[in-house]
């Protein structure tokens, strides 16, 4: 069970609700919540890049009582930067120059593209205990999340519900009116992207309808400005959880397309 942040503020929940969430604060991303012992945390720094895009400046992990700070291509462990391949403790942190991994035994494993895609997989000891923007892990989409009891929260108020409070932080929080564009206008052409061939071994491993929606928000967003991030973050992502689920993803890049 995977949880995932990407591209332009795309967040999957362990449950599978996709929703978009445009917060530059710091936030639970998922943390175990039992009120007793909590095994782990991973709070994100979120943050826009000099091209105004949506990244993650850095994560903080905690394990047990083992702290570990990640930034692109440095790791720091309990307050010292470490070398990687780093072992201690039941946690390995790898690093290359495009992912950051994280492998925990007690059922935890992160990988980070140092830049905007961050993907959680948890071990399903963790059902109904966790919480952040990861959800609650119940298997149940919708509920408690967004909806809980008798409320019901749109993604941006449930997103600002996540936000790690520290007193000296001047972020705002989104507003949470602002309406979703209708993209209905680009559904052809997301499909078209996301079954290419290319594709064909990850068409029964996902549940593609859910990146066709966020392809069609992207195309929404970036009001004609096709850089490559506004275009290809979605279908990268597709493409990494192809892999993640055991497919194999044929060649999608081109010269001319991402």
């Amino acid at each position: 069970y995977v949880c995932s942040a990407w591209g332009n503020n795309h967040f999957k929940t362990f449950d599978g609700d996709i929703y978009q969430f445009p917060g530059i604060c710091e936030y639970n991303f998922a943390s175990d919540c039992r009120e007793s012992y909590k095994e782990f945390s991973v709070h994100i720094q979120r943050a826009l890049n000099s091209n105004n895009h949506p990244e993650i400046q850095y994560i903080l992990i905690t394990i047990k009582d083992f702290t570990m700070y990640l930034r692109p291509k440095v790791a720091v462990v309990d307050g010292r930067i470490v070398k990687t391949p780093y072992y201690s403790s039941g946690v390995l942190i790898e690093s290359d120059d495009i992912y950051t991994k994280v492998y925990a035994k007690l059922g935890l494993t992160l990988i980070w593209n140092q830049e905007d895609a961050l993907m959680v997989e948890l071990d399903s000891k963790f059902n109904n205990h966790t919480c952040g923007l990861c959800g609650d892990y119940n298997g149940v989409p919708i509920y408690n999340e967004f909806i809980n009891g008798f409320a019901s929260y749109n993604s941006i108020t449930y997103g600002n519900l996540q936000k790690i409070s520290k007193p000296n932080a001047k972020c705002e929080d989104p507003d949470e009116t602002q309406a979703l564009p209708n993209c209905n206008g680009h559904r052809d052409e997301c499909e078209r992207l996301l079954t290419s061939s290319a594709f064909a071994d990850c068409w029964l491993r996902l549940n593609s309808e859910i990146y066709i929606q966020a392809c069609m928000q992207d195309k929404c967003a970036c009001n004609g400005n096709e850089d490559s991030f506004c275009l290809c973050s979605t279908i990268s992502e597709y493409s990494r959880q192809c892999s993640h689920a055991g497919g194999r993803p044929g060649e999608w890049r081109t010269q001319y397309f991402c």
